[in-house]
């Protein structure tokens, strides 16, 4: 599986409590963290056993999700919901740039 995989495994692995946070004040807000960080991974994986132009559109897919995730969480700021995460702003901005090059 790629490095990317990983990677993503691990952010959300740190997103756990991010979730459990959003599920007290805003559970849709959570439920859409959810679907997009788990469409990443999923993405990812289908298109590791894609060829051709299928496998640049899950890519592509992923870095999208990827994107809303990041969404989610500066939403989640906003609101006041939680404080400001740089690392984990970081290190998705790199997975995308993966994502990103993948998708090419």
């Amino acid at each position: 599986m790629l490095r990317v995989y990983e990677e993503v495994l691990d952010i959300i692995r740190c997103l756990r409590e991010v979730i459990v946070a959003f599920e007290k004040r805003d559970p849709d807000l959570a439920r859409q963290l959810k679907r997009a960080s788990s469409s990443v991974a999923l993405n990812i994986a289908e298109g590791n056993g894609s060829r051709g132009r299928n496998r640049g559109a899950r890519f592509h897919t992923a870095l999208g999700s990827m994107r809303e995730t990041l969404a989610c969480v500066e939403v989640g700021q906003a609101l006041g919901y939680i404080d400001d995460l740089p690392d984990l702003a970081r290190q998705i901005d790199r997975i995308c740039g993966a994502l990103y090059a993948l998708a090419r």
